[in-house]
């Protein structure tokens, strides 16, 4: 064999070998994107349940986490929708709240500034003595019709100054109830942030906190209102109207008041219309598909 001829098998051999080293380092790249692609997919399917086991409940609530109370009045259900959409709305008028033992003539309410600013320019109400008897019509004026409020200041004096407060400033005028939920224990909508952004929506407030309001014996159901919260004595500007069943309520949340009976009727028309599920809420809790602007918001003398 000649030194010509060797050198060239010796450059064929060194070339098959590389190419056989490419080949193996292109298989093996192949299957690291194979491994890692199903990695992946592994990872976002145990997601998608564990997401799926955190929405699947229907107790979710105005603010805080909470766990079942007494139950809500039941009635005739709504016709059944998917699950955007609330598959039973309670027909009967929950008893208007009723403290077991009378607050004294006078309490004394203080407004504290919060940590997290004012989403739209609000005065807090002055500290100091405020009555704890009688009423106060307030009416909203909204985008899909009048709700007419009756204030109760036997039940959260403290809380009916603050919102009557808000309602002459303006607080509540042009501002969207930005919540709804369909789920079964949990039947309300929430309104009183002056937030725009979308994806804020729900953490707005007027500057100021105040002091819960409740008592042991505390029951919501079907046209009761009362306020949001995250978490106790952190009352601000949000509330919630209950159209229907609030079972999955503890009594953590201040009532104040009660609506009419035709502003419930405008709400259930809201309900059975849905929601936008927004991230992590579940397909019960979102936005109205129906949106609510508050245009206004008045009191009456």
């Amino acid at each position: 064999m000649s030194k010509k001829t060797h050198q060239h098998q010796l450059a064929q051999r060194k070339a098959q070998r590389l190419a056989e080293r490419q080949a193996e380092q292109a298989r093996q790249r192949k299957m690291l994107v194979i491994t890692i692609t199903a990695i992946v997919s592994v990872v976002a399917v145990i997601a998608g349940v564990f997401v799926l086991a955190a929405n699947s409940g229907d107790n979710e609530t105005p603010a805080a986490a909470d766990t079942p109370s007494a139950s809500a009045p039941t009635g005739a259900p709504s016709t059944a929708g998917p699950d955007n959409k609330p598959k039973s709305i309670p027909t009967a008028l929950a008893a208007a709240p009723k403290r077991p033992k009378p607050l004294a003539a006078e309490v004394d309410c203080a407004y504290n500034k919060s940590a997290e600013p004012a989403s739209k320019k609000a005065e807090a109400p002055k500290n100091g003595k405020t009555k704890a008897s009688g009423t106060s019509p307030v009416t909203l004026n909204t985008s899909v019709g009048d709700l007419h409020l009756t204030l109760d200041s036997a039940l959260a004096p403290c809380t009916v100054k603050s919102f009557l407060s808000l309602v002459g400033q303006k607080y509540f005028d042009n501002t969207t109830c930005h919540r709804l939920t369909v789920g079964e224990g949990l039947q309300v909508l929430q309104c009183g942030d002056p937030t725009t952004d979308p994806a804020r929506q729900g953490s707005g407030g007027p500057g100021y906190s105040f002091a819960d309001e409740v008592y042991p014996e505390l029951k919501y159901g079907r046209g009761i209102l009362a306020m949001a919260n995250s978490g106790p004595n952190t009352n601000g500007s949000q509330f919630f109207i209950v159209y229907g069943d609030a079972s999955g309520l503890t009594p953590a949340y201040t009532a104040f008041g009660t609506i009419d009976k035709a502003g419930l009727e405008v709400l259930d028309l809201v309900a059975k219309a849905g929601v936008i599920p927004q991230p992590g809420g579940g397909p019960t809790d979102g936005r109205p598909a129906t949106p609510v602007q508050i245009k206004t918001a008045t009191a009456a003398g």
